[in-house]
């Protein structure tokens, strides 16, 4: 059920966004036969590690992925089967800008085996684009939208909320347009302030003003409210979709699946003989590459994951899914149940709140508990 995903971070964009905290880079020129010949030396060197797998989700990251040439990303979707079984059903996602030049590579990337589209909308108002530095104009939103609709099998598109000045009716407003638009999946997620973004010294100074916690949390509540009525209720912290329309790749870093990471700062998960790796690449651009050309992947690390450490990383991301984690899973990661790997009294104080619920097959949190996960996850793991 967790899958197998190969994960591909293109590091470029032609912006960067101020709230974006992300291993993205500008830059005047990409070769970008250089960089294709390094994701594909590096795709071999994770084939050679994980002979007999079969890939069930490919996901072009970043950066900004619809930069990318489309015989670039032809050539990573071919070596992907070249090297590995792929399901049936593979999903294969890309992240794209909304900008007219972007969507207009829609065609070709669907030509190149790509089926499913991330957009990254994040507002559909003119100001709030302006304000979060986005480069498309709220039309050119629209109108990739529908392009995406007609190019790909399956598409979705994000938005951010709790932005400055912003209230629950205009957001519940906004998010009944987007509901116009959205066919099976809609990410929304609050705009935090991340230290090294453009907007951190702005709202360290006062300069930038979010919504106070209790507007933020009745912001949270209406898009639980709007979006599970109209049929697309969260089965992650951030992500509402139909029944069978949920990213195949991400539930399988959620379930804690293996995955491999390809690219400039991207990292891995992955079970081998029976140990659980974490391996991580150089964050620059160059120097991941310079590591490429010389070794044949761009690693800087690769380190084993302790039960603890299995039982920590399962939860972080276990516990952001409606549906929570499987009693087997945890069983099969640390050796231990719930009853053994959990201190009973913390995890009897959160079911008491109301924040977590334990099952025969199932611990998973609570909506309450997925708003607070943070503190719920401390009290679990302390």
């Amino acid at each position: 059920m967790s899958g197998f995903g190969i994960y591909i971070h293109w590091p470029f964009c032609k912006a960067k966004c101020p709230y974006c905290d992300f291993n993205s880079h500008v830059r005047e020129r990409v070769d970008h036969a250089q960089w294709r010949e390094a994701l594909l030396r590096e795709l071999d060197h994770y084939a050679d590690r994980t002979p007999g797998r079969t890939v069930t989700s490919v996901f072009f990251g970043g950066g900004t992925p619809s930069l990318m040439e489309p015989a670039t990303v032809a050539a990573v979707i071919d070596r992907v089967a070249q090297r590995w079984a792929t399901a049936p059903d593979v999903e294969i996602t890309l992240e794209a800008n909304p900008t007219s030049t972007e969507a207009g590579r829609f065609q070709s990337f669907r030509a190149a085996g790509v089926n499913r589209a991330s957009l990254g909308i994040q507002a559909l108002d003119a100001p709030s684009l302006t304000m979060l530095g986005r480069q498309h104009s709220a039309g050119e939103a629209v109108e990739a939208i529908g392009l995406a609709a007609r190019t790909f099998d399956r598409f979705s598109f994000d938005l951010i909320y709790a932005r400055p000045g912003q209230t629950v009716e205009a957001w519940t407003a906004e998010l009944r347009r987007a509901l116009g638009y959205a066919v099976g999946h809609l990410s929304v997620y609050q705009l935090t302030i991340e230290p090294g973004t453009a907007f951190f010294p702005l709202f360290e100074r006062g300069d930038l003003v979010l919504p106070d916690e209790d507007t933020a949390a009745a912001l949270y509540e209406a898009t639980q409210e709007v979006l599970e009525a109209a049929g697309l209720p969260a089965y992650e912290i951030s992500n509402h979709a139909r029944p069978g329309e949920e990213s195949r790749h991400n539930l399988t870093y959620w379930r804690y699946g293996d995955y491999v990471g390809i690219g400039p700062g991207a990292h891995g998960r992955l079970t081998l003989d029976g140990v659980k790796l974490a391996t991580r690449n150089h964050r620059a651009p160059e120097m991941w590459l310079e590591r490429v050309a010389r070794h044949g992947f761009g690693g800087t690390r690769t380190e084993e994951i302790g039960p603890d450490e299995r039982l920590s990383e399962l939860l972080m991301m276990g516990l952001r899914l409606t549906d929570g984690v499987a009693r087997a899973r945890l069983v099969a990661e640390t050796g231990r149940d719930v009853d053994r790997a959990l201190d009973g009294k913390a995890l009897a104080r959160l079911v008491d709140g109301g924040f977590i619920e334990v099952t025969d097959t199932h611990l998973r949190a609570t909506r309450d508990g997925r708003e607070r996960l943070n503190a719920v996850l401390a009290a679990l793991l302390a």
